[in-house]
């Protein structure tokens, strides 16, 4: 009955948040509630609510004090280089648009934190859409699922996770599956470079403020300096598609105030510029990666840390001070409410059992015959069980079940842990990562919207790494 009612609770809440007939904070918090009362629990919701708090509480304050930086290091123009040589590449053409958003995702995310990932490549490329008016689905999309290739780094989480269930090497797990998790990699930019062709086809040949193609990127950045300014000239091109072309539940359209507001983010005379101190904040980003890398301390008290020192040293004012906090509060409530909202639907799934007893009903349908081929089972249900439950409830919950129905028919841990990294392309757009609210809020795109355009995609990228871990010998 519990796996039942899991399966249906998660079912409702995917089937609420991508209708929109209720938000995902209040399906996260509802939903699971309704549930808990439903398997007889429901006098034991608030200590469910309380343990689910509990353990994300530290990944809550994290993302608080993230937000607060990187958003610092934005206002200060730390990140400025980095979006003039996105839009050097990426000009006007949207098919160069799109692949340049997987690429800088691809590269930031070898800090191993998705959350800062997501922060500086929707920060660099969401004027860039807006201005272009192309779908922001695909810029979610595309984002997450090249994250999600380069979480598998062995400080990205999850191949420590199973290094450490499986009592086994990360660099053993990981190594061998790097020609995989390239090809994976290269199978998320040709998607990104389809999907900036349909684009393409959709908008035809854009060019800004009458500027020409090579002036762009001034254009661009300087987006939001004077109301009204800056207007685009759209030219079709031959075989241009119409606008049904691409219709992913993107709004590539006029964003109205907070749009112009975000692209103010990165105006080249805007005042919380601090070019005098460009350096000093290069060197205080690179040394918090390098600490988050090292794990010097725990992710959540070097951001606090490195919120407090950014601060202090760039705008010495109190009253900036404050106006900086101001300014990036709106996504810091946003993005903390939805963890914390998170918590509770974590916190009823493991509270009530459910989520053992959907595990163990998935692992007890595999038929005996499939024995010798549990790399391969393991990699499959990977998809939906890293989707539906979090990292450490999959892989300390039930890799180790699985790993021991494989070491009964011959198949090495080693073979569990690479198959069990196949599906975090999809886990990063899960509903259970605080992570995708931060991409989501950042680009203004519903939750639900991204879900219905990347799930296919994602899963497609898993596939590819399965099947290409399979043919390198290394699942």
């Amino acid at each position: 009955m519990l796996t039942i009612l899991g399966f249906a609770m998660i079912a409702t809440f995917l089937a609420l948040i991508m209708t929109k007939k209720m938000s995902p904070i209040a399906a996260l918090v509802l939903i699971p509630a309704l549930f808990s009362v439903a398997v007889g629990k429901g006098a034991h919701l608030g200590d469910y609510v309380i343990d689910g708090v509990s353990s994300l509480a530290p990944t809550a304050a994290m993302l608080m004090f993230a937000i607060v930086y990187f958003g610092v290091m934005i206002d200060v123009g730390l990140f400025d280089p980095v979006v003039r040589g996105i839009l050097r590449f990426c000009k006007a053409d949207p098919m160069r648009v799109v692949v340049g958003t997987a690429v800088l995702a691809a590269i930031v995310s070898l800090d191993g934190d998705g959350s800062t990932t997501f922060m500086i490549t929707v920060s660099a490329m969401y004027p860039l859409y807006k201005r272009l008016g192309m779908s922001l689905v695909v810029m979610t999309g595309v984002a997450a699922m090249a994250n999600g290739v380069m979480n598998t780094v062995p400080w990205g989480g999850p191949t420590a996770r199973a290094a450490t269930a499986l009592k086994l090497d990360a660099a053993d797990i990981f190594v061998p599956m790097i020609p995989a998790l390239l090809v994976g990699l290269l199978g998320v930019l040709g998607l990104a470079y389809l999907l900036g062709l349909r684009e393409r086809r959709r908008l035809g040949a854009l060019r800004l403020d009458g500027e020409s193609v090579e002036t762009k990127e001034t254009v661009l950045v300087g987006a939001g300096a004077g109301a009204g300014g800056g207007g685009l000239e759209k030219r079709p091109v031959a075989g241009g598609g119409g606008a049904d072309d691409v219709d992913d539940g993107g709004d590539g359209g006029d964003g109205g105030d907070d749009d112009r507001d975000l692209l103010k983010g990165l105006d080249p005379n805007r005042p919380t510029l601090r070019p005098r101190l460009y350096w000093f904040n290069a060197l205080l980003t690179g040394t918090l990666i390098t600490a988050m890398i090292l794990e010097l301390l725990p992710i959540p008290v070097l951001f606090l840390l490195g919120a407090a020192l950014a601060l202090s040293v760039n705008y010495p004012r109190l009253p900036d001070q404050k106006a900086r906090i101001a300014a990036h509060a709106d996504n810091v409530l946003n993005v903390s409410g939805m963890v914390f909202a998170a918590a509770v639907f974590t916190g009823v799934l493991q509270g009530t059992g459910m989520v053992d007893h959907m595990a163990g009903w998935l692992v007890d349908t595999v038929p005996e015959g499939l024995g010798p081929h549990m790399a391969l089972v393991t990699g499959v249900l990977s998809l939906p069980l890293t989707y539906f439950m979090s990292n450490d409830g999959f892989y300390f919950g039930v890799l180790p079940v699985l790993a021991e129905a494989g070491a009964a028919h011959g198949v090495t841990p080693l073979e569990m842990a690479r198959a069990s990294l196949v599906g975090q392309p999809l886990h990063m757009s899960s509903p259970l990562v605080p992570a995708v609210y931060v991409l989501v809020g950042m680009a203004r795109v519903e939750f639900g919207d991204h879900t219905r355009f990347v799930v296919k995609w994602a899963a497609l990228t898993c596939l590819l790494i399965l099947a290409a871990g399979i043919l390198f010998g290394t699942i």
